[in-house]
């Protein structure tokens, strides 16, 4: 049998002629499409792995584990920068003139240690995003707490922990409430509730003492630490434990004052609470206030007493000095409160300045709030205590 030798390209030319293959080009471009369908099908399964499974921790060379999202940054986590005043990189030296001006001169020095530093600039004050935060060049450790120092660059803590004022040549007034820590809700009141203006002094046998200063600090407060000293009656009148007594030694005396001066930090000088017949007494007053003025914090007389030594010793020491014009509270009644307060003011146009002290009662912190705010906008400048001490660093 012949062969068809025209037949078409596929067809059998024969029954013992086998059948031809596809040419190489066909099976190339089926084999080329299978791959990309198979990639295809192995591309959308490797997605849809990837977005049910979380991506892997990068190993340690490359990059430290990332911390739980509830965990606290440590001691060790943060940079360690030591806090310095600007002055420790000079030596200062102070010379008083013949007038009564104080010279300060300063020449370099080098700082301790080596690396960098944090320089505090503030030196009147506290930023307040650090106000309830001490400085701890101005604390010293010891067995009653952590007490105030002057800092090695002769910062005080009275210049650190200050509210700053205006500077104005107006009238300026200064009204402290004390007693705070004695009842809970009366100092968070008051705390809530006072203009940031008023200073604060807190009671030495108060309760959560260093929670209320933070929060004193906090809103803008100046804030004093209250010491109870021996009155005339006692002790049928008696201020609290670890009173200071004429009758008690001068080391006795001193730690209880540290005892005192250990339960908070951040405030910028001691007030007395009662105390007529310690403040009378030179002898019994002369080593608690030199104490007061080496640590770089001012005294505060409330006035209640006319026969306190308190000034004199003071000046005779050297240590920053404020005395209360007016007990503010004495009749506790908003109207009777309010009437002492423009009494206050009288006192103050007259004298360019005034103190007024009083008690965390509700009455009287709901008339100085009242006051306070008619005071302004009568030119009066309500400023912290710190800004109307005699101060013999300042004349």
């Amino acid at each position: 049998m012949g062969t068809d030798l025209h037949a078409p390209l596929g067809q059998n030319r024969g029954p013992n002629r086998k059948r031809r293959r596809p040419p190489f080009g066909r099976i190339l471009a089926g084999f080329c499409l299978i791959a990309i369908a198979s990639f295809s099908l192995y591309s959308a399964l490797l997605r849809d792995t990837l977005q049910k499974t979380p991506p892997p921790v990068e190993t340690a060379e490359k990059t430290a584990p990332t911390p739980p999202a509830d965990s606290k940054p440590t001691a060790a986590d943060q940079p360690s920068l030591t806090e310095v005043d600007p002055q420790s990189g000079a030596n200062t030296s102070r010379i008083v003139t013949s007038d009564g001006s104080v010279v300060t001169m300063f020449s370099p020095s080098t700082r301790d240690g080596s690396g960098p530093v944090l320089i505090n600039a503030n030196q009147i004050g506290q930023d307040p995003r650090m106000a309830a935060t001490p400085n701890e060049a101005l604390l010293e450790d010891s067995p009653f707490g952590k007490l105030p120092i002057v800092a090695p660059s002769g910062l005080r803590p009275m210049d650190q922990y200050a509210r700053p004022w205006s500077g104005a040549r107006g009238t300026r007034i200064a009204i402290v409430v004390s007693g705070l820590g004695l009842s809970q809700t009366g100092t968070q009141r008051a705390i809530e509730k006072l203009p940031e203006e008023i200073t604060l002094a807190f009671a030495a046998s108060g309760n959560s003492l260093q929670r209320w200063m933070q929060e004193a600090r906090r809103g803008g407060h100046e804030i004093l630490i209250q010491v109870p000293f021996e009155p005339f009656d006692y002790p049928s009148n008696n201020p609290g434990p670890e009173t200071l007594l004429t009758s008690q030694s001068a080391a006795k005396n001193i730690d209880n004052l540290h005892k005192a001066m250990g339960k908070i930090t951040n405030y910028t000088g001691v007030m007395n609470y009662l105390g007529g017949r310690f403040l009378s007494n030179t002898d019994a007053l002369q080593p608690v206030m030199r104490d007061i003025g080496k640590r770089g914090l001012l005294f505060l007389d409330d006035g209640s007493s006319a026969q306190s030594k308190s000034g004199t010793v003071a000046k005779a020491l050297e240590t920053p000095h404020a005395f209360a014009d007016m007990q503010l509270d004495g009749e506790l009644q908003q109207d009777a409160i309010l009437k002492k307060l423009d009494e206050l003011e009288r006192v103050a146009r007259r004298n360019g300045t005034a103190i007024g002290v009083a008690s965390a009662f509700d009455e009287s912190i709901d008339a100085i709030s009242k006051w306070s705010e008619e005071a302004a906008m009568r030119g009066i400048e309500i400023v912290a205590v710190s800004a109307l001490a005699d101060d013999p660093k300042h004349p």
